[in-house]
């Protein structure tokens, strides 16, 4: 099914990326992974069994992100699949926050990937074919304390990927946003830097190999929305019916961080 297809993976450095890039490179994809690191690419690339290459990329710089993807035009002829990875948290109360944090967040988690989006988009039009993935977040649907600036961006990640689909329904290029819970990444290094969330949450948190697997999963059906693991996926359906009751009972609760 990945034979021959040609996938950009953002934010491929560590983590989820470099996990969905050593998958799909196993099963057969030409996996291109993009990150500002280019000493961490080259890490993750000694682990890569597969056809692959490294692009030192960063999301945030418009010029950047258009003269990368040109260049992988130029050299594959097309990219089938875009997963938009890239991104970073800062947790604290609103009060407390930095604006400095929120504009990098909403710089690098949303504007990151409406670049890399905008920059692919024409290409796949042309050939009538291909598929955006967002790697949101459970927190795109659930917001708890001190996550509002992490909060919005994965709400806007997860708000423009469905209304692009609706742009792009009669085309044959899929949209899709995939929603984590809390994966055992060092996006907690800069997120949670004392340790004591990941200490409180430590038992439900993913591995980067679960979400690889999902997002696999995503590729493969072409699901437009996919929240894991299952109890956040009923916990979220459970707000949306529910929110004063949900809000009330277990808002302290889920005030974790």
């Amino acid at each position: 099914m990945l034979k021959d297809k040609v996938v950009v993976i953002t934010g491929a450095s560590s983590g989820v990326g470099a996990e969905i890039a050593k998958l799909l490179a196993q099963k057969g994809a030409t996996t291109l992974l993009m990150a500002r690191s280019l000493e961490k690419l080259k890490k993750v690339s000694s682990q890569i069994e597969g056809k692959h290459e490294i692009y030192q990329m960063d999301v945030t710089s418009t010029e950047q992100v258009f003269q990368t993807m040109d260049d992988v035009l130029s050299k594959y002829g097309k990219i089938d699949i875009l997963i938009n990875n890239a991104g970073f948290g800062v947790f604290d109360y609103f009060i407390d926050a930095s604006l400095k944090d929120y504009e990098e967040m909403m710089d690098t988690n949303y504007m990151g990937m409406v670049r890399c989006t905008k920059a692919v988009l024409p290409s796949m039009l042309k050939r009538n074919s291909g598929h955006i993935i967002n790697i949101a977040s459970v927190a795109g649907k659930l917001a708890t304390a001190k996550s509002a600036g992490y909060s919005a961006t994965k709400f806007a990640m997860i708000g423009f990927a469905n209304s692009l689909r609706h742009e792009l329904v009669d085309t044959k290029i899929f949209v899709s946003s995939v929603n984590p819970g809390p994966i055992d990444t060092p996006f907690f290094d800069i997120a949670d830097p004392s340790g004591s969330y990941v200490k409180n949450i430590k038992w439900l948190m993913l591995t980067p190999e679960q979400v690889a697997n999902e997002v696999l999963d995503v590729i493969i059906s072409k699901k437009s929305d996919k929240t894991i693991p299952f109890f956040s996926r009923v916990g979220v359906k459970l707000y949306h019916m529910f929110p004063n009751t949900f809000d009330k009972l277990l808002g302290k609760m889920m005030n974790q961080k």
